[in-house]
C-alpha cells in the first residue's frame, strides 16, 4: 500500500492515551500543602516512586505532583516494553560496568518480577505479557553481533535461545531476517497507560495525595525545607524526589546531562485473523532489529502492531515543543519499513502516528544522585528503556533520601555520573554528527568511522 494512503486517516495521538479508561484529572493542587514527601512528576519514575514510599512506611505524607496528566508524556507514549535491563541492554553494561554484570542482572530480572507481583497485588490489567523479546538480524554484519555475546550469555545464566534464519522465521515470518536471539524471560509487553493509571489508583488507595495539572515552576530551600511552588498553589516537605525526565528541571546540574530526543510511533488497525495468520507470532514476543538505527514492534492486546523507532531525532537548539510530537517524513519513512518487513501486510493500514520525547544522556542508562544537603533525589537518562527500570530508580531515590546503604546504592552504574554534554551549539554540531556518523555505518555494513570509533573508546559509543 502506499504509505501515504496508508496514513491518510491515522489519528495524531498516542494509541494508549486514546482510550474510555483514561481517569479524569486528578484535582490541581491550590493554597499551601505540607508532606514528608514531595514527588515531581506523574510519570513511571514519580508513581513508582509514591508508590513504594507508602509500601516502606505508610504513615508517610506522601504528595504527587504533576504538570499535565498523568502518563501524559514518555510513560504513555512508549512502545510498552517492560524490560529487565537497568543498563540498556547487556552489552551496553558489560562495555560499562563488566566487573558488577552479573550483580545488574540479577538486580534487573529482581525489579521485573517484582513488576509483575506488584500488578498481581494491585489486580493492575495493563495486558502484562512476559513473552520475552526477539533480537534479528536483517543484515550478515547484525547477526556476527547477536552471536558475539552468546557465550556470555551463557556464564551469566540468562535465559536466550538462538535461532537460526528457519526457527526465527517460524516465530515471526519476515522475509528480512537471516536469524536471531530470544529473551525468553527478560522482556513483558504491557500497555503503558493503563499501567500509569493502574498505579496511580493504587496510590490513591494507600493515601498518596495526587495533584495533576499543577506544574512546578520553582523550588526553594530554606535549609530545613523544601518548598515548591505551583501556579496555583504551593508545597512543604523536608524530602523531595525528582521524576521529570526530559524537561527542564528544577535542579540546575541537570542540564549538563540530559538531552531530548524524538521517537516516533506507528499504529496499525486490527490485524484479522487471517492477516495474523500470515505472519505467525503466536507467542507474541516483543522485537527489536539489531541496526544502529532499529525498529521496535510488537502485538497489543487486540492485534494492532505497534512499529516504531530507527529515527531518533535531536532538534538543534534541544528545545522541547509539543510541534515536535507529528514529523511527517519520519512516519512515512516507517511506514515503508513497515512493508519491507512484511509484505504479506501490504494492505494494513495505520490507525495512530504519534511521536514523544526520551531523556537520553552519554552512557544511555538512569543516573542517580542528590542535591540540596542530600534531601532532594533524583533519577534521569532512562533513553528510551525507562519503562521497566524507573521502578529500580524509584527504589534509589528513596534508599538515598533514607540515608539507608543498600546494594543498589553502592554499585558503579548508581554511584558514577555519565560524562556532560558539551554547551550548545557545540552540543547540536556533535550530536547531529553522531547521528550521520550512524546512519553511514548502517549503510556499510556496520562498519564505524573514526567518529564512532573515538566515541567507543571514550565510552561513548552508540546505536540509535
Amino acid at each position: 500500500m502506499d504509505p501515504l494512503k496508508a496514513l491518510a486517516d491515522a489519528e495524531r495521538g498516542p494509541y494508549w492515551l486514546d482510550s474510555p479508561a483514561r481517569p479524569e484529572p486528578a484535582p490541581r493542587l491550590t493554597g499551601h500543602t505540607t508532606a514528608d514527601l514531595l514527588v515531581v512528576g506523574g510519570g513511571f519514575s514519580g508513581l513508582w516512586t509514591a508508590l513504594m514510599a507508602k509500601e516502606r512506611d505508610p504513615s508517610l505524607d506522601v504528595v504527587l505532583l504533576e504538570g499535565r496528566r498523568i502518563g501524559w508524556a514518555a510513560t504513555g507514549r512508549n512502545g510498552g516494553f517492560c524490560m529487565a535491563t537497568l543498563t540498556h541492554g547487556l552489552a551496553n553494561g558489560m562495555e560499562r560496568w563488566p566487573e558488577e554484570i552479573d550483580r545488574l542482572e540479577r538486580m534487573g530480572v529482581a525489579n521485573l518480577d517484582e513488576i509483575e507481583r506488584t500488578l498481581w497485588r494491585y489486580r493492575i490489567d495493563c495486558s502484562f505479557e512476559r513473552t520475552g523479546e526477539l533480537h534479528v538480524a536483517t543484515e550478515p554484519w547484525q547477526l556476527d553481533g547477536l552471536n558475539e555475546h552468546l557465550e556470555l550469555i551463557s556464564e551469566l545464566g540468562l535465559d536466550y535461545v538462538p535461532l537460526d534464519r528457519d526457527q526465527v522465521r517460524a516465530e515471526l515470518d519476515s522475509p528480512t531476517y537471516l536469524g536471531g536471539l530470544w529473551e525468553r524471560s527478560g522482556c513483558a509487553m504491557v500497555d503503558p497507560a493503563r499501567l500509569a493509571w493502574g498505579l496511580r489508583d493504587a496510590c490513591l488507595r494507600l493515601g498518596v495525595r495526587v495533584h495533576e495539572r499543577s506544574p512546578v515552576r520553582s523550588l526553594h530551600d530554606d535549609g530545613t525545607t523544601i518548598t515548591l511552588r505551583t501556579p496555583y498553589g504551593t508545597a512543604a516537605a523536608r524530602h523531595v524526589a525528582l521524576g521529570t525526565g526530559v524537561f527542564p528541571p528544577l535542579l540546575r546540574r541537570l542540564r549538563h546531562f540530559v538531552v531530548p530526543v524524538y521517537d516516533y510511533v506507528l499504529m496499525t488497525e486490527p490485524l484479522t485473523a487471517a492477516q495474523l495468520a500470515e505472519v505467525g507470532w503466536s507467542n507474541r514476543q516483543g522485537v527489536g532489529d539489531s541496526g544502529n538505527q532499529f525498529h521496535y514492534y510488537r502485538l497489543t492486546d487486540d492485534n494492532r502492531i505497534l512499529w516504531g523507532g530507527y529515527d531518533a531525532v535531536y532538534y538543534n537548539g534541544g528545545l522541547v515543543k509539543q510541534e515536535y510530537d507529528q514529523r511527517d517524513a519520519t512516519f512515512v519513512k516507517l511506514a515503508q519499513h513497515f512493508y519491507a518487513t512484511f509484505p504479506q501486510l501490504a494492505n494494513v493500514r495505520f490507525s495512530h502516528r504519534w511521536g514523544g520525547v526520551i531523556d537520553t544522556c552519554s552512557r544511555f542508562s538512569a543516573f542517580y544522585g542528590q542535591a540540596h544537603g542530600g534531601r532532594l533525589a533524583y533519577a534521569a537518562g532512562f533513553t528510551g528503556m525507562g519503562v521497566g527500570a524507573t521502578r529500580f530508580g524509584a527504589n534509589v531515590m528513596l534508599d538515598l533520601l533514607s540515608g539507608e546503604r543498600t546494594e543498589r546504592t553502592e554499585v558503579r552504574m548508581v554511584k558514577e555520573k555519565p560524562i556532560p554534554f558539551p554547551p550548545e551549539p557545540v552540543r547540536s554540531g556533535v550530536i547531529q554528527f553522531t547521528r550521520w556518523s550512524i546512519a553511514r555505518a548502517d549503510q556499510h555494513q556496520g562498519r564505524r568511522n573514526l567518529w564512532l570509533r573515538a566515541l567507543d573508546r571514550m565510552g561513548l559509543g552508540f546505536d540509535s
